[in-house]
């Protein structure tokens, strides 16, 4: 896999966290490092371990199926980004904004929501025959990364952006099914 589609992939699976993280920002009234350490760290590493999960899963099936793998990994990537693009117009729900989601089953809960679409990308992974092990660090440090980064612009932007992130990474996601097609079924 070449770096600028593992950075693609990275960023699109980080704006679901992106966005949460930047919600999140918005609705603590005080926000410290411990909250930006335990989001951006949770955030993170279910961002990498999610895609190990569906490698495993998919190596299992591998055999069976390596003849439609491209057309699996363009589905799986096509209904995760249009599923992103989806949730950024009808939206999501809203958590109880009087306590903090950075801690507890909240953070544990978001963790898993954010990172689902990667256990998807995990799946392609093994499809294609792709070692899941450099990609699913650089997903986890993207994802902890934006997630910060995140943070600290809802402290500075009005909620807008949200909607606009998630439209964004969704659509990188369809691009990078595209172009999985089209190198297997296109091009030599």
């Amino acid at each position: 896999m070449d770096t600028i589609t593992l950075f693609g992939i990275a960023v699109a699976l980080a704006m679901d966290a992106f966005a949460v993280a930047l919600a999140t920002g918005l609705v603590l009234p005080l926000m410290n490092g411990r909250h930006l350490f335990r989001l951006g760290f949770h955030f993170g590493l279910f961002q990498a371990l999610m895609p190990v999960l569906g490698w495993l899963a998919g190596m299992s099936i591998q055999a069976w199926i390596v003849g439609y793998a491209h057309w699996i990994g363009f589905g799986l990537l096509a209904f995760v980004g249009t599923k992103m693009i989806h949730e950024a117009f009808v939206g999501h729900d809203e958590d109880d904004q009087g306590r903090d989601p950075t801690r507890g089953w909240s953070l544990v809960m978001l963790s898993v929501a954010t990172s689902i679409d990667a256990l998807a990308v995990g799946l392609t992974l093994a499809l294609l025959n792709v070692s899941v092990w450099v990609p699913s660090l650089v997903i986890g440090l993207v994802a902890g990364a934006l997630t910060v980064v995140g943070m600290l612009l809802g402290r500075r932007v009005s909620g807008v952006w949200g909607q606009r992130v998630e439209v964004f990474g969704g659509l990188v996601l369809c691009g990078i099914g595209v172009k999985i097609l089209l190198e297997h079924t296109l091009l030599p």
